[in-house]
């Protein structure tokens, strides 16, 4: 799968269970209604944060993130509310979840399905609020490391 390339995500839970976690196993699903799905292995902390939440945020890193990836993807970082300390965040309007400042594009999500397959759980997310950022690089990972997507010229 690492010749597959993927955009870069961030998914957050704001609360009780306040918790980010890098993705790449993330897409659209459907335009009308809008609606993603992200991919969650059961023995992650935000397979629980989004269970018990019910709903989650997406951050969609554009190509100056790739430390802020990095970081939401380091095993080591402090859980809780200390992974937000010296990030730029703000809590999404309607859920709480943290949308990182900077990033292309934002959503917030409620789950309206979970379906678990093997080791994750797929979680179906139907969108109840998005906006977008100045950016217009994205974040990509492929062949196991990240790159640059340059935004085609208009």
């Amino acid at each position: 799968m690492s010749l597959f390339a993927t955009g870069v995500t961030v998914l957050s839970v704001g609360g009780e269970d306040i918790h980010g976690m890098t993705a790449n196993a993330f897409t659209s699903v459907s335009l009308d209604p809008p609606s993603v799905l992200c991919s969650v292995a059961h023995s992650a902390v935000m397979y629980k944060a989004i269970t018990s939440a019910g709903h989650f945020g997406v951050s969609i890193m554009g190509a100056g993130q790739e430390g802020l990836a990095r970081f939401f993807a380091d095993k080591k970082r402090p859980l809780g509310p200390g992974q937000f300390t010296g990030v730029d965040w703000v809590p999404g309007p309607r859920t709480g979840a943290p949308l990182l400042n900077g990033a292309l594009a934002w959503l917030e999500c409620e789950v309206s399905a979970a379906h678990g397959i093997g080791d994750h759980t797929v979680f179906i997310g139907d969108v109840v609020g998005a906006s977008r950022g100045d950016g217009q690089d994205g974040l990509l990972f492929f062949g196991g490391a990240f790159h640059r997507a340059d935004a085609p010229s208009r």
